[in-house]
């Protein structure tokens, strides 16, 4: 991946949670026929032995139906200047917008084959290893679930196995 640099897990400088307070794009998908949406729900850690990302996607979301499908998905962060770049593709579909050919981001092809964009500062590439329906009966604290899920759609919640990392190579 031309401009980027692979890097490992230990090597994020960054806070995991002000990396996705700060927002992300998720993506999943194969040239041509992929979808990204943006995310500041999601978690970086460790889990089963292995360093890990959890998302979580609405199902009503164009991104669950590659997310779904995808053995892999990437997680991508942007600096502040590409802000409106990310609320817009958090504000449209893919059903109703081509976010494929949207002239603020171009694609890029990871090593396992997932989409990423040049515009990205750092990449995380990851493989699924669940997928589970968050449940309203599953909740202990009632006040999370009726401010966050007043409609009623829960999240289908993804971990995922990160298996590369790029950084942006500097200038």
């Amino acid at each position: 991946m031309e401009g980027f640099k692979k890097i490992i897990w230990k090597d994020i400088s960054e806070n995991a949670v002000s990396l996705i307070e700060n927002w992300m794009l998720v993506a999943a998908g194969k040239p041509g026929n992929y979808n990204m949406m943006t995310a500041n729900w999601g978690t970086l850690g460790w889990l089963w032995g292995k360093p890990v990302s959890t998302i979580f996607v609405r199902p009503h979301r164009y991104t669950h139906d590659f997310t779904e499908r995808e053995d892999y998905y990437t997680l991508t962060f942007f600096m502040e200047e590409y802000r409106e770049v990310l609320e817009l593709m958090g504000d449209v579909s893919g059903r109703d917008f081509d976010k494929i050919n949207y002239e603020g981001l171009h694609p890029l092809l990871t090593e396992n084959g997932s989409i990423a964009f040049e515009e990205a500062y750092l990449i995380i590439e990851c493989k699924k290893l669940f997928a589970s329906s968050i449940k309203e009966e599953d909740f202990v604290d009632p006040k999370v679930r009726s401010r966050n899920y007043p409609k009623k759609d829960f999240h289908t919640m993804y971990i995922g196995e990160i298996t590369n990392i790029w950084i942006k190579e500097s200038k």
